[in-house]
């Protein structure tokens, strides 16, 4: 073995190692009470038996399964469409084996990643600890992808919310947990698809204090799948 292909392999386990001992660490420390009351993944893939179209795959929660149906509608003929949507936050280590579990059975050749809206029982110090791990969880499983990184979306402002509802989260926090993402994607230059100030102060957009209506859910799938189409192949 060559010294180059020697430094190769070497780096390669240093990476899985990272991997390893970030998902160990989490795993020890992940508790119940770090689990929101209901928990949830929903994986989508359509057209698994077809290969003549470059593939899709957007990562996120309840909003991103909103405008899910849009930007499989505007990216028809483009490239198939496919979602993992999930409640689980970046630390969970229910998260990184999702991620295993989609990315391992299928390419693709676009990623579009939010995690932001879930676990507010968890800080920003934490959320920026567990973030590079997501980020090389998906790197990890899907190494030729190209990658995009969705902001958080702002929740609209309301009263009498109960207690565990996202609402008591406040948008300083969106806005801190945005940052967070924004500074490790910067660096390895994954473009960023703000779709958070252009619904920002537009309560004529939600159909509830987190989700969006029929405008809002048009407004994110435009700029998503403008956002994709852009990376696909030629």
């Amino acid at each position: 073995m060559s010294p180059l292909d020697q430094t190769k392999t070497m780096k390669k386990f240093l990476f899985s190692f990272f991997l390893a001992a970030i998902a160990a660490a989490s795993a020890a420390e992940f508790k119940p009470e770090d689990r929101e009351g209901i928990e949830w993944c929903d994986i989508w893939i359509s057209h698994a038996n077809e290969t003549n179209l470059p593939r899709v795959l957007l990562i996120g929660d309840s909003i991103t399964r909103g405008y899910y149906p849009a930007v499989e509608k505007r990216l028809g003929g483009k490239a198939f469409v496919a979602r993992l949507t999930t409640s689980a936050f970046l630390s969970d280590p229910m998260l990184a084996q999702q991620i295993a579990l989609v990315l391992d059975q299928t390419k693709f050749e676009v990623i579009h990643f939010n995690n932001g809206m879930h676990g507010w029982q968890h800080s920003e110090e934490k959320y920026r600890k567990a973030f590079p791990g997501f980020l090389a969880a998906i790197q990890k499983h899907a190494p030729g992808a190209k990658l995009v990184w969705a902001a958080t979306t702002p929740l609209k402002k309301a009263t009498n919310a109960p207690p565990h509802d996202p609402r008591q989260a406040s948008n300083e926090r969106v806005a801190a947990r945005n940052a967070i993402a924004l500074e490790y994607v910067k660096a390895q230059n994954i473009p960023a698809n703000d779709l958070n100030t252009p619904v920002k102060d537009h309560p004529e957009y939600y159909s509830d204090g987190v989700h969006f209506n029929r405008e809002g859910i048009a407004l994110q799938a435009e700029l998503v799948a403008a956002q994709i189409e852009k990376l696909l192949p030629r």
